[in-house]
């Protein structure tokens, strides 16, 4: 748990349109500074008139893909969180447009330790981890069969090339 001290005090935008959603979230990143947004304008105010360390974006219902290009354009990492969007084609739209880690709701309340590891990683210079998707695979394995990565093979190389940190890299950013 010391890791989450990273969050203490950070400023982070959560993104849904479900209230108990919203609530549950507050309640899980409670040492940081939350604001919340149940639609995409009122985000898009947000995330234009302040800064973030961090986004929490749902992805249906409030157009989540476009409050993601926008929190890029803002330099905000960002998680996906769904439940209705629970597809091999949302996870690979979600990391071809910048986030950070995909992650279904029911499994949201592990949140903090996704969010404080993606800034501890960027504190030591890793851009992109592959280390939220080495614990979530089995899920995915799980809801989409084994070989669900089939459809988007070049993808899954370049991200496995790419994202997944080798344990040099991360002896060179400790």
């Amino acid at each position: 748990m010391d890791n989450i001290k990273i969050l203490e005090g950070k400023k982070v935008l959560v993104v849904d349109d479900e209230e108990d959603i919203l609530e549950t979230l507050m309640e899980l990143l409670d040492m940081c500074s939350v604001d919340t947004a149940r639609d995409f304008e009122s985000a898009e105010r947000f995330i234009r008139k302040n800064k973030y360390d961090f986004a929490v974006l749902d992805i249906m219902g409030v157009n989540g893909y476009s409050l993601l290009d926008i929190a890029q354009a803002k330099n905000i990492p960002a998680i996906m969180l769904t439940a209705h969007a629970l597809s091999p084609d949302n996870i690979v739209e979600s990391i071809k447009g910048g986030a950070q880690a995909y992650l279904p709701k029911h499994k949201m309340d592990e949140i903090a330790l996704y969010m404080a590891e993606i800034l501890n990683d960027l504190q030591k210079g890793i851009k992109k981890s592959g280390n939220w998707f080495a614990r979530l695979k089995p899920l995915f394995n799980e809801n989409f069969g084994d070989e669900w990565q089939k459809k988007d093979k070049q993808f899954w190389q370049d991200f496995d090339e790419q994202f997944i940190v080798t344990k040099e890299e991360l002896r060179q950013a400790l």
